[in-house]
């Protein structure tokens, strides 16, 4: 009996060193994307906080217990999933958020781009029949040797 209650003592700490790699490796990996440029920094603060929420669960195993019964859990790692549904809401609405405003940034980008084509045809010198010589006259015109006579 008291080698399986050592055993599963072992799991969990095993779980639980785990647990702590799993996070300061994903708070890590969010550090380097931002060095990188590859995520900008108002996009990586929510997983910043998301993974030092999960670092200070993984270390502070009571914390959880505790967490759950605040909330009227009855079984911590039940916590553990809201609290990842609810980062992963989170950063979900953020992105909705941005993509609002860049679909609305790409309008406004469009309607200036017509906007100043249309301006530009307008400024385009129109085509004038009293002209003597146009470019498109130009085409069918061959070389000649000789002095043209009139």
């Amino acid at each position: 009996m008291n080698e399986g209650i050592s055993s599963i003592g072992r799991n969990i700490q095993t779980t639980q060193y785990i647990a702590i790699a799993v996070s300061i490796g994903l708070f890590l990996y969010i550090f380097y994307l931002v060095r990188k440029k590859k995520i900008r920094e108002e996009y990586s603060l929510l997983w910043l906080f998301s993974s030092i929420v999960f670092i200070v669960f993984s270390i502070w195993r009571d914390g959880l217990e505790h967490f759950a019964g605040l909330i009227g859990i009855a079984y911590p790692p039940a916590a553990l999933f809201l609290i990842l549904l609810l980062a992963i809401f989170l950063i979900l609405i953020e992105f909705s958020i941005n993509i609002s405003r860049l679909a609305e940034k790409n309008k406004i980008l469009a309607q200036e781009l017509g906007l100043i084509k249309h301006e530009l045809e307008k400024l385009k010198p129109a085509e004038n029949p009293d002209d003597p010589v146009r470019s498109d006259d130009l085409e069918d015109v061959e070389p000649v040797d000789h002095p043209v006579e009139k």
